[in-house]
């Protein structure tokens, strides 16, 4: 099986975790021309930014590390330059650029340099501002809204896709028996991830 095909797969299983659009993306991005991948570069900043942008998506918790430790940052930029057509990888882009000078005005430093709690906040806000924008569509905001919904969908795909989101975050049964769709989970017991 392919990357794309076993992505396309964990995209199927977590269903409506994952918006349309990045559903959509997946399913048809094995007819991306060659000439539409890689169509941006991200900089050294902005990977640390999208790693800590995960990470707070996704953090580590006692029983699991979190999307950082799973590799999160890596997988989001690569999923863009490979799968997603140029236009939506320069919408993407744009709204990281954008989400970085807010950072950088409000904080004087890039987002992967600021606390924890205010690192919180900035994505609390995008995220009101993106559900804001399905309802007023203010063309200034498409790109940073954009961004998220992305950063978002690829964050939970890239961390359950990984070794870690399936077998730390989830039960995970290397062999497993026949399939039982009522079997009994006990209590505080992890969802399973086969």
């Amino acid at each position: 099986m392919d990357r794309r095909s076993a992505l396309r797969n964990v995209a199927i299983l977590l269903g409506t975790a994952i918006s349309a659009g990045t559903t959509d993306i997946l399913f048809s991005s094995y007819t991306l021309p060659e000439s539409e991948k890689n169509a941006v570069n991200f900089s050294a900043e902005q990977l640390k930014a999208l790693t800590e942008i995960a990470d707070v998506i996704i953090p580590t918790t006692k029983s699991s590390p979190g999307a950082k430790a799973a590799g999160v940052g890596k997988f989001i930029p690569m999923m863009v330059r490979d799968c997603y057509p140029a236009k939506q990888q320069q919408s993407f882009y744009n709204g990281l650029a954008a989400f970085e000078a807010r950072a950088k005005k409000t904080y004087k430093k890039s987002f992967a340099l600021i606390p924890l709690v205010e690192r919180k906040k900035m994505l609390t806000t995008l995220r009101q501002e993106t559900l804001d924008q399905k309802t007023n569509k203010i063309p200034e905001k498409a790109d940073l809204t954009y961004f998220f919904t992305v950063v978002r969908d690829l964050t939970s795909l890239g961390y359950f896709a990984s070794e870690i989101g399936c077998t730390q975050a989830r039960e995970y049964l290397m062999i497993p028996g026949r399939y039982d769709g009522a079997y009994p989970l006990k209590p505080g017991q992890k969802s399973w991830a086969t």
